[in-house]
């Protein structure tokens, strides 16, 4: 209960907020807050042009990848959540993007966010649980905040497209 206490006052502060970038912000602090991870990448599905894209990835630029390619494509494409201990075994996984970057991917979790249509319009994706792998309470935590965080992020994108 007392997670989803935390999400309520984060509401608050998320609803105060209209730029794209101040929003993505303040969802990729909270959402690292809660599940203690390192990283955040918040996903923007492109239909148009068939990519997912970061506006706002930690200690990266920004991603562009296919919608089918890596465990986040692959979230988009079964549109559901989940968690992958051990990325480097996964055949999905994109090493590349971590060869690029310098960085060492040891644990990940993706949940998608859906719009009001129940399509997913994007991804959340969390790296490197500080301790322990990431399990089924984080998964049902981040998939609570991927629903709460939905019709603020819809507005935002629908501001920015206008």
């Amino acid at each position: 209960m007392k997670k989803f206490k935390q999400i309520a006052e984060f509401g608050k502060k998320l609803m105060a907020l209209g730029e794209m970038e101040n929003a993505l912000e303040l969802i990729s602090k909270e959402a690292k807050q809660l599940l203690n991870a390192e990283r955040c990448s918040i996903f923007i599905v492109d239909k148009e042009d068939e990519m997912l894209w970061t506006k706002l990835s930690d200690g990266i630029g920004r991603i562009v990848i296919a919608l089918d390619a890596g465990i986040v494509g692959d979230t988009y494409q079964k549109a559901k959540p989940q968690i992958v201990n051990s990325p480097y075994d996964d055949p999905r996984f994109l090493k590349t993007i971590d060869k690029k970057s310098g960085y060492v991917t040891k644990n990940i979790i993706a949940v998608p966010i859906f719009n009001s249509k129940r399509e997913v319009m994007g991804i959340i994706q969390l790296l490197n649980k500080f301790r322990f792998d990431f399990d089924d309470a984080d998964l049902e935590t981040l998939t609570f905040f991927a629903n709460y965080i939905s019709g603020s992020l819809e507005l935002v994108l629908m501001n920015e497209n206008n």
